[in-house]
């Protein structure tokens, strides 16, 4: 982190908010380089200038390249400061994203939440069962979720079980990484909570058989997991 005259190529995303604690909004950017006739940009800054001093500060994202930057600001501490959301979407086929969570008490830039973090924190087993069933286990919380593959179709069904709904060989899927982080005020304090999806697949990334959806709250100065929902699409005609 450092102060300097900054110069931006492009502004790519703006929001304006005390993040610092001072009572006076500051300006926050991502900014970057854009590639031409493409919504593909490169080298990914946050930007921030004290709203009391102008002084500007510049920090560039550990993953910087990306379409589509946007930013969020609100208290997710509950330190009564606006902290800052950073999302980017990485372009790749599973539509998954990076998101960054900064706090910018007394201008100093703390990391909250890095979402290779998450990643690697939250685990899953995805087995296919006999009987037209899968079993999903989320490792972080010891949690075992059932899910019944009948509303995909007897196309799909007929392509991995016989006649009496026994596999015709092991199935094991996956879990893509995060593609949804969406702050939300579930209790209406003011104090903002974490909303992140993922795509659960089974025997390759657009064969689709549900999603995973864990609320994230601040707790004990981290993002705690209190609550977790698994669920399907829905019926496929």
């Amino acid at each position: 982190m450092y102060n300097i005259n900054y110069r931006a190529d492009v502004i790519l995303a703006y929001a304006r908010g005390d993040v610092n604690g001072d009572k006076v909004p500051d300006n926050v950017y991502l900014t970057g380089t854009k590639t031409p006739d493409s919504p593909f940009a490169q080298n990914i800054t946050l930007v921030i200038q004290d709203g009391k001093t102008h002084i500007t500060a510049a920090t560039p994202l550990k993953e910087n390249a990306g379409y589509d930057p946007s930013l969020f600001l609100g208290d997710f501490t509950g330190d009564g400061v606006e902290d800052i959301l950073i999302g980017i979407a990485s372009g790749g086929s599973g539509g998954t994203m990076f998101y960054y969570i900064y706090s910018y008490i007394s201008n100093i830039l703390r990391l909250l939440f890095d979402f290779n973090v998450y990643n690697e924190q939250f685990q899953y087993d995805v087995n296919y069962k006999d009987n037209y069933r899968v079993e999903f286990i989320s490792r972080l919380n010891k949690q075992k979720y059932i899910i019944d593959l009948s509303y995909k179709g007897a196309d799909y069904l007929n392509e991995i079980y016989d006649s009496n709904g026994k596999l015709k060989e092991p199935i094991e899927g996956f879990v893509n990484p995060i593609s949804g982080l969406y702050p939300i005020d579930f209790d209406s304090n003011g104090v903002y909570e974490l909303l992140a999806y993922q795509k659960i697949a089974g025997r390759y990334n657009a064969d689709a058989i549900g999603y995973v959806q864990n609320s994230l709250k601040w707790s004990n100065g981290i993002f705690t997991l209190y609550n977790q929902d698994v669920a399907i699409f829905g019926s496929q005609v």
